[in-house]
């Protein structure tokens, strides 16, 4: 009796269950392409500062590795077919294939790890200081990850760089407003840490 009852509510929550993946998913590939927008062109770089590291951290932090993996997927997905979702309201191949194409696949490389060291967090029985140094900890690496992928390209890119050129371009003018967006974002991913087990359970 007990397992048909089990069996009933998984039925009727599969479809809520659904819903809450997919909204998660298209909802941060949305908030990636709108944080785009807001880019500032630096002097004698081809890379923009936006707001998109904060939300690709977040969508780790928030949906786990499958799910958020799944969204910058569709996020590059969009964009490369027409969608206006690159910075500046760039789209297009060109774009995906152009100088700053690493960071985008930087952007789906960083989700498994964010999402991965960010697991379980909501009920993990750590204390709060681990907590939450195991949350900044996940954000540094899914930075690091996103860079490397970004400076790999651009040196591929701009094959007549030094190396001291392209940290110029693609790291070093970021830094201050990384510092600020990776904070921000785990203080972000913390407070949606409820959030993120009911993305989890509803796996």
């Amino acid at each position: 009796m007990m397992y048909a009852r089990t069996t009933e509510d998984t039925i009727v929550m599969a479809p809520l269950a659904a819903w809450i993946r997919v909204s998660g998913m298209f909802g941060f590939a949305i908030a990636t392409a709108l944080s785009a927008q807001i880019a500032i062109l630096l002097p004698h770089t081809p890379v923009p500062v936006t707001l998109q590291t904060f939300v690709v951290l977040l969508a780790g932090a928030t949906l786990g590795p499958r799910l958020a993996t799944a969204s910058m997927l569709l996020y590059v997905l969009l964009g490369s077919l027409g969608m206006h979702f690159f910075a500046l309201g760039h789209w297009g191949l060109a774009t995906l294939f152009g100088p700053t194409g690493g960071y985008l696949c930087g952007f789906v490389l960083a989700q498994p790890v964010v999402g991965r060291l960010t697991s379980g967090l909501a009920r993990s029985g750590c204390g709060v200081g681990r907590k939450a140094a195991k949350l900044l900890a996940a954000m540094l690496l899914g930075n690091a990850v996103i860079f490397t992928c970004g400076l790999l390209w651009l040196a591929a890119a701009m094959p007549a760089r030094s190396v001291g050129d392209v940290l110029a371009l693609g790291l070093i003018p970021f830094l201050p407003g990384l510092a600020v967006k990776t904070a921000a974002a785990a203080a972000a991913g913390w407070a949606v840490r409820p959030l993120r087990r009911r993305f989890e359970e509803s796996l």
